[in-house]
């Protein structure tokens, strides 16, 4: 029996194999690069959530958005990767508890019992409202409505995956994908957008001292409840108390300006 021999493979063949070997290591390499931002945004959305949800799992979920930013990242847009990524990655790890339904409906329509309360004190008052006057409005004692406003802490989450439309066609799209690009601006949406920024302005400037100062410290200096905590010299639950109160605040405000 006559011996085969092997054809030679050719030398573009093994260039391309070989480009393709590198430009898988180097995307691996890129990945790895960015998990400690997808650890760091898993570990600040898994302060507010139920602690029954593992830390893993948002981060495995985190990973997921890493790799979808990774595939629809396009640089021409003039927008860093980072930015770019941390949308995606976030909006991912929101998607996960949305879908496992962490939240249960009782706790999700104490929730929007709360904010209609605070809507409506505010009307009344022409102020944010104090917690004491809340729980009055509910008809609780006040370490009730602590207890309350510990439930609903994880109901402030939202997702920038949810599908919106936009205004060029009648397709579906994901909220981020509608997220203001370099170049993508008209002069509708350009006044939209400081519309929105001097009413969210408003909005914040009407909550308590206190308030401000957890939101300030918490979106912008970027801090966990636990230091919050530390520079108020309040615990990490009532930080929580206290920026689930306010969000529930704004909230209110800006549905209730939006609607008029």
């Amino acid at each position: 029996m006559a011996k085969q021999t092997r054809k030679p493979i050719p030398a573009k063949a093994h260039a391309q194999y070989g480009a393709a070997a590198a430009q898988a290591v180097s995307r691996e390499r890129q990945l790895t690069d960015y998990l400690p931002m997808v650890k760091y945004i898993a570990g600040r959305i898994a302060m507010g959530v139920p602690r029954s949800v593992e830390l893993d799992d948002l981060i495995s979920a985190g990973v997921v958005g890493l790799i979808e930013a990774f595939n629809s990242f396009d640089a021409e847009k003039g927008v860093k990767f980072e930015s770019y990524a941390s949308i995606r990655i976030r909006g991912a790890i929101l998607d996960e508890l949305r879908a496992v339904d962490w939240a249960p409906r009782s706790t999700r329509a104490k929730s929007r019992e709360m904010e209609r309360a605070i809507s409506a004190l505010e009307n009344r008052l022409g102020r944010s409202p104090t917690e004491r006057e809340i729980a009055e409005s509910l008809g609780v004692p006040l370490d009730d409505l602590h207890h309350l406003l510990d439930d609903i802490s994880s109901t402030t989450l939202l997702s920038l995956d949810e599908l919106t439309y936009g205004s060029d066609d009648d397709k579906p799209v994901p909220l981020v994908d509608t997220l203001g690009m370099p170049g993508q601006s008209d002069a509708l949406s350009d006044l939209e957008r400081e519309e929105m920024k001097a009413l969210l302005v408003d909005s914040i400037g009407l909550l308590s001292e206190q308030e401000r100062l957890v939101i300030a410290l918490y979106y912008y200096e970027e801090l966990t409840l636990k230091e919050i905590g530390q520079v108020m010299e309040l615990s990490e639950s009532r930080v929580s108390q206290i920026h689930t109160k306010a969000v529930l605040s704004l909230r209110a405000k800006l549905r209730t300006k939006l609607m008029r």
